[in-house]
């Protein structure tokens, strides 16, 4: 009688495994970009081993609009529109920040009321835009109402926004030589009662958000930051602030009226983790709201009379030829402008120093070591805007 024959899967009396020569290799996702919590076309060329990302890389481009070279063919004036495309979250801000550059080449001082309007709203505007960060990071990592919350009060700034300049987004109020125009009657009223308001809602984003238990475990202790890494990197903003680096440029190079403001600079102290994590970066922002409240309030009691605006100043400006670069802090960081003049009535070198460029340059040496989940976090806590990074 025949014996069967062995099943092809058992293993034999006196017969050895034979061991497989298996190579395995990590995994590579695309995150973006088309993805919402990439706040933007970003595209995150991710690599994980499982659920640990073992490498990331940013690729940016999908929004470039040539801005720079833009600026070098049409006249200074024309190009503040463009500069509101930047990052059109803090509009009024890089308004700001070219029209400071501009008026050091011409050597011209704007008028004292003037300069309080410009520091008034660019400090709404910083609060705006932090009220996005707060409101989408919460969207990102599974908290939906924050986002609700945070639009809420959005809305009555965009409100003052439109009132003075007509524009909710984008602006093109803040120019060289001054702004475009005085407060209307009533505004710097609307100002302050935004402000009442604000001060009753802002414990609801604390309470509702920063101590969530499950807001914290997914930002303490995740992407950290080390001070010296982000000095190395250029961080500015948050970001820097973030990893407990006492830098505002507001206070350490002042500009406009915020020599004769007092206010605090928000840093990160480990508030819930480790300083530079995830959590602080959220947590500056979150103080900075309060802080930017009181420059406001200061901004209203000390409003001088006067003119808004240089009176030499028109629409076609011709700089002496030089150069200038101008930083400010924006909610995102130092947005720097190089500008230089060969006297013509069109910018020979236009160059911005974006903040959400050199922020996001440092995510792909965080990432490493970090769960595939907390990706979104990491991002999220940079607070970007594609606008700015491509330009």
């Amino acid at each position: 009688m025949e014996r069967a024959a062995p099943s092809p899967g058992l293993l034999q009396p006196g017969q050895r495994e034979i061991e497989l020569d298996v190579r395995t290799q990590d995994v590579e996702i695309n995150m973006g970009p088309q993805h919402p919590s990439t706040h933007g076309v970003l595209r995150v060329l991710i690599r994980a081993d499982g659920e640990i990302v073992t490498a990331a890389q940013s690729h940016l481009g999908y929004l470039h609009r040539c801005a720079e070279k833009i600026g070098e063919n049409v006249d200074w004036l024309q190009y503040l529109p463009y500069t509101d495309r930047y990052d059109y979250l803090a509009a009024m801000n890089n308004n700001l920040g070219y029209s400071l550059a501009v008026e050091k080449l011409l050597g011209i001082e704007v008028p004292p009321r003037g300069q309080y309007l410009r520091t008034l709203i660019v400090e709404l505007n910083r609060i705006a835009s932090h009220l996005i960060a707060f409101g989408t990071y919460g969207l990102d990592i599974g908290a939906f109402t924050p986002f609700f919350y945070a639009f809420r009060e959005r809305e009555l700034l965009l409100d003052i926004f439109e009132k003075i300049c007509g524009a909710r987004l984008t602006y093109s109020f803040i120019r060289p030589g001054g702004v475009f125009n005085d407060a209307p009657p009533g505004w710097l009223q609307h100002v302050e009662d935004f402000c009442r308001q604000f001060e009753k809602k802002w414990p609801e984003y604390w309470d509702l958000l920063v101590e969530n238990k499950i807001f914290i475990e997914r930002t303490a202790n995740v992407g950290i930051i080390p001070r010296d890494l982000a000095i190395a990197w250029g961080c500015t903003g948050p970001m820097l602030r973030g990893s407990g680096v006492d830098w505002d440029l507001r206070r350490d190079q002042p500009y406009l009226v915020y020599d004769r403001l007092e206010f605090k600079v928000i840093t990160g102290v480990g508030y819930r983790g480790t300083v530079g994590d995830c959590f602080d970066r959220n947590y500056v922002r979150m103080l900075e709201m309060v802080e930017s409240l009181k420059m406001v309030r200061q901004c209203l009691d000390q409003m001088p009379e006067g003119e808004v605006s240089h009176p030499d100043v028109g629409l076609i400006i011709r700089p002496a030829p030089g150069e200038a670069y101008v930083g400010i802090e924006n909610p995102r960081g130092e947005l720097g402008h190089y500008v230089v003049s060969d006297g013509s009535k069109i910018a020979r070198r236009v160059r911005v120093r974006a903040p959400s460029f050199c922020n996001l340059s440092l995510v792909e040496h965080i990432m490493p070591g970090t769960m595939l989940a907390d990706a979104v976090a990491i991002i999220g806590a940079t607070d970007i805007v594609i606008g700015e990074t491509d330009r």
